[in-house]
């Protein structure tokens, strides 16, 4: 339960220029589409998957680090480690199993004889987009349990993309779609205070001073 009261007093350390700027991006954040990566080699590669979940709105993404467990790189991020909701696990099947409970559909970007286009992909349907390894892909048991596999056409010599150009382009292309259809994809109200609640301690420094003396005065 979030306290309103709180979070009003510790908006009033922010300039109006924030609180806009908080407005303006809940209104377009999403928990209709997740993504996750699976033991990615390259910290960079996460980190940047990380900046695009935050640039193209979507509020959760979900790290795999069952054989690789490394820390976000920040210069990469870019600060988009504070904005988006980090889900870590230790195992696919632990992530597979916690997406599925959410209601998610498992879509595995990665070329399969049953795909479907990116361009024909169904975004009316809560998805986790999961992307593999930089060489070896999605492991076995994520294409085991995969709904749909999804591929994004390509016409030139090269067979593949990097695993953040790939992820930039799917989450572009998804959420633009979204965007102009029926779907309820908001984030609710209930979600949209706590994540200013969040982002309010996250950008006022002291703020644990600052809450304690709040509640001393009550």
């Amino acid at each position: 339960m979030i306290d309103i009261k709180l979070l009003e007093h510790l908006e009033t350390y922010l300039t109006e220029s924030r609180l806009h700027r908080f407005q303006k991006v809940l209104n377009e954040r999403t928990k209709h589409f997740t993504v996750a990566t699976e033991d990615v080699y390259q910290l960079h590669n996460t980190s940047a998957v990380m900046r695009s979940c935050d640039v193209f709105g979507i509020q959760e993404v979900n790290i795999i680090e069952e054989t690789n467990s490394k820390s976000i790189d920040r210069e990469i991020a870019m600060g988009a480690q504070k904005w988006v909701d980090l889900n870590r696990y230790h195992s696919v099947k632990d992530c597979i199993k916690d997406i599925k409970e959410k209601g998610y559909q498992i879509v595995a970007t990665t070329p399969h004889t049953n795909d479907c286009e990116l361009y024909d992909f169904d975004v009316t349907k809560k998805s986790c987009f999961f992307f593999g390894r930089e060489t070896e892909g999605l492991s076995d048991e994520v294409l085991k349990e995969a709904d749909v596999f999804l591929k994004i056409p390509m016409v030139g010599f090269t067979e593949s993309l990097n695993i953040s150009v790939s992820a930039a382009i799917t989450l572009q292309h998804a959420t633009s779609k979204l965007k102009k259809t029926t779907v309820d994809w908001q984030l609710t109200e209930a979600e949209k205070f706590e994540k200013r609640l969040d982002w309010c301690k996250k950008t006022i420094k002291s703020h644990d001073e600052i809450v304690k003396r709040y509640y001393e005065e009550q």
